[in-house]
């Protein structure tokens, strides 16, 4: 048994998944250069035969990343695997083939049709071709936690048999509770002969809630994988959250199994907090306010009881350090006359690695905006990337905005946009100056998109604050259609909301893309 526990982060994967989240390639570059100074140990980069832009994605970042594995999803199938290999060639012996079937009675009589041995026969033949094609594969039994034990087992010991250096046992559709997975994984432990010659792997999903209860159950009774997704997203409820994961085995390690005052993992928790804000960033998924770890609120304390508490002694009512995970690290904000080196600096420093042509793009709008406010401070910078990176890869591209609004006035608004170089104008009226705004952007893209989430923030504080607005709309007819979200930022809440529902627009005209190039 391996005396740490390897982090498996699948968020530029089954995070990425998230309705709404879809990242473009420089997105998931910066996701994953941020990841790997996080320290992760395995990086699902994506699902490399789903469409041309994963494989892109995975055979970028293969070649990018140095220090963590790179894995490639496949199911049991020839082509899958192949093309799994291929993606992450660049990485050399650090890359991995992770392939997938399903193992329950659910899935074997309706979704795939197939006996106990005819899985077992695909799991093996699988697993075989991805072992002639790299060293490391990692093999999922989907939907373990609804697969009869003693199956589970047989499964196991098939695909460990066949070369299987990684089993994962997932709880696909968080059914499970803390006491039966560890339990699942004891009986592993306990009935597999060979168990010894594979790590057990667990890939928890938050469905019911208990997707980090889970994924440490399964730790303390002997898994040494964990599966899971910076800021916990993912499919339907997401999955489980990784520094969540990590915190706990870090603050608390003898609760699982390991001496007290280890590190029971490799990962730089101070690069944790940083991670989620380039995580929420890119992929245009806010965190939860009260979010565990990397919430604002996760330190705040209101109560005077708690305050005097913490000025008295922090462990009071702290159990975790915020500096250890990286809260409380400040810097001298930016004024309009910082340097392009200085602004290069602070990117830096926040994780943000920009090439020459990007952050002539990037200071170019920290230019504008340090025109209009005296500070602009590290929150405001984070955003202005988000907004510029979506903005230049998009297909639509925000010139210019004017509006009229007021008591007595019909709010209009009036916008110049670009696309491939060809530059439209348009006006429209609305009920006020957001919605005249984006009923312009509908006239000239001729989207249609309705708007079914919208938030305002100021990224810092004072009445100079940059607004950051984030939307989700929901575009076509269909009322089922998967809302997606976008964020916008700009010292005018009026044009943030512009933006923001414009890099909403993009991201969609990307997803449609990608899906179009899957069939």
């Amino acid at each position: 048994m391996s005396d740490k526990v390897i982090f498996f982060d699948t968020t530029l994967r089954d995070g990425e998944q998230c309705p709404g989240a879809s990242m473009n390639l420089r997105q998931k570059l910066e996701v994953a250069r941020q990841l790997e100074r996080l320290g992760v140990d395995v990086i699902e980069a994506g699902f490399p035969c789903i469409s041309e832009g994963d494989f892109e994605a995975v055979h970028t970042i293969a070649g990018m990343v140095k220090k963590c594995r790179i894995a490639g999803l496949a199911r049991c199938v020839e082509n899958d695997i192949r093309r799994a290999a291929e993606a992450v060639a660049p990485a050399g012996d650090r890359g991995r083939i992770h392939t997938f079937l399903a193992t329950s009675p659910l899935h074997r009589e309706f979704k795939l049709k197939k006996s106990k041995e005819e899985i077992i026969s695909m799991a093996v033949a699988g697993v075989r071709l991805a072992k002639s094609l790299v060293d490391d594969v990692e093999f999922s039994a989907e939907d373990a936690s609804r697969t009869e034990l003693d199956y589970l087992a047989q499964v196991v010991e098939a695909v460990i048999d066949a070369g299987a250096t990684t089993v994962n046992l997932p709880d696909t559709v968080g059914f499970t509770t803390p006491t039966e997975y560890y339990n699942m994984i004891r009986y592993m432990k306990e009935h597999v002969p060979n168990i010894d010659r594979a790590i057990l792997s667990v890939h928890c999903h938050n469905d019911i809630g208990m997707a980090v209860a889970n994924s440490l159950a399964a730790v303390q009774a002997g898994a040494r994988q964990v599966e899971g997704a910076i800021n916990g997203i993912g499919e339907r409820a997401g999955n489980a959250a990784i520094e969540e994961m990590a915190m706990a085995l870090f603050t608390r390690p003898e609760a699982f199994g390991f001496p007290a005052g280890e590190k029971p993992f490799a990962m730089d928790t101070r690069e944790i907090v940083k991670t989620s804000r380039v995580v929420a960033g890119m992929s245009g998924l806010s965190v939860q306010r009260s979010k565990a770890i990397v919430g604002e609120n996760a330190f705040a304390h209101s109560s005077g009881i708690h305050q005097h508490g913490i000025l008295a002694k922090r462990e009071t009512y702290e159990v975790i350090d915020p500096a250890i995970v990286g809260w409380g690290e400040t810097e001298l904000p930016l004024t309009k006359h910082s340097g392009r080196a200085a602004v290069k600096a602070r990117l830096e420093k926040l994780g943000l690695s920009l090439t020459e042509e990007e952050l002539a793009h990037v200071f170019e709008r920290f230019k504008r905006v340090g025109d209009t406010k005296k500070f602009v401070y590290d929150d405001d910078l984070t955003s202005l990337v988000n907004d510029s990176l979506d903005t230049r890869d998009g297909k639509w591209k925000l010139v210019q905005v004017q509006f009229i609004a007021g008591s007595g006035a019909t709010p209009t608004a009036t916008l110049v946009m670009e696309k491939d170089g060809v530059t439209y104008t348009d006006c429209a009226i609305g009920n006020g100056p957001v919605n005249a705004c984006l009923a312009a952007i509908d006239r000239i893209t001729g989207a249609g998109g309705t708007l079914v989430e919208f938030n305002v923030r100021a990224t810092s504080a004072g009445q100079d604050a940059l607004g950051e607005a984030s939307v989700k709309v929901r575009f076509g007819e269909d009322c089922c259609c998967k809302p997606v979200s976008g964020k916008g930022a700009a010292t005018d809440v009026i044009e943030a909301s512009a933006r923001a529902y414009l890099n909403a627009l993009n991201r969609h005209i990307n997803f449609t893309e990608a899906e179009a190039s899957r069939s």
